[in-house]
């Protein structure tokens, strides 16, 4: 998915026009996209309702990408096998939520899909640490999640470093992902804080047409810090 100096961007639909969805998938691929990241609220562990597994499979012949699916619900467990079967690659349940993250990273795991797990701006870095052996993906909150558009909270950037420092002191091949205001203004400051997995939605979506030129930007803007913090360690 992206090496320690990666930068992966997965597309948030959540942030595209609902009504062609299929082809605001397709239209996120055709730029050069990695991913695409599938944002599901429940409307009781966040305020707000998406999209459900139909949806995930209706897009699914859209792109061979990954699909990354964002469970921001309170009862993972229930869904993961849903989900996995709608198509989803990848999938991403909050360690906040209800059931007991072992027995939901068994279960997409039984369901042939690989685990990630999410962390609220607000929850400490400690709450993830048992489970970093067994994931494919840290899904860093960079927003109360909930809704697109919001602004990126800088104060998660020193747990996000903690957290990169600690996947490599165990040597572990993890990438954090960033999800939350993310765009040519921020996300190099996620990079340099140990991002590799860039969640971005209204950056780019409300750009209109060709995607391509707005993801090579977001590429080189998550790089523009690299030359400095390599100076910044000589």
């Amino acid at each position: 998915m992206g090496g320690p100096h990666g930068s992966h961007i997965s597309a948030s639909i959540l942030n595209a026009d609902f009504a062609s969805l299929g082809t605001e998938v397709e239209r996120a691929a055709d730029g050069g996209v990695d991913s695409i990241h599938l944002d599901v609220m429940d409307g009781h562990f966040v305020d707000n309702l998406t999209m459900g597994p139909v949806v995930v499979g209706a897009v699914r012949p859209r792109t061979g990408l990954p699909f990354h699916a964002h469970l921001m619900i309170s009862n993972p467990l229930a869904y993961a096998e849903r989900f996995a079967e709608a198509g989803s690659d990848l999938i991403v349940f909050h360690v906040e939520a209800d059931d007991d993250p072992a027995a939901v990273i068994a279960e997409v795991e039984r369901a042939g899909r690989r685990p990630g797990i999410a962390l609220n701006p607000e929850t400490d870095a400690s709450a993830v640490l048992p489970w970093l052996e067994r994931i494919d993906l840290l899904l860093v909150m960079t927003v109360h999640p909930g809704w697109g558009g919001q602004a990126f909270l800088d104060d998660v950037l020193p747990k996000m470093r903690a957290l990169r420092d600690e996947i490599d002191r165990r040597g572990l091949d993890v990438p954090i992902g960033v999800d939350g205001g993310v765009n040519l203004e921020t996300i190099g400051r996620a990079h340099a804080a140990g991002g590799e997995v860039m969640v971005v939605g209204s950056g780019l979506y409300s750009n209109d047409g060709d995607l391509t030129p707005t993801v090579a930007a977001l590429r080189a803007a998550a790089h523009a810090r690299d030359s400095d913090a390599n100076a910044e360690r000589t």
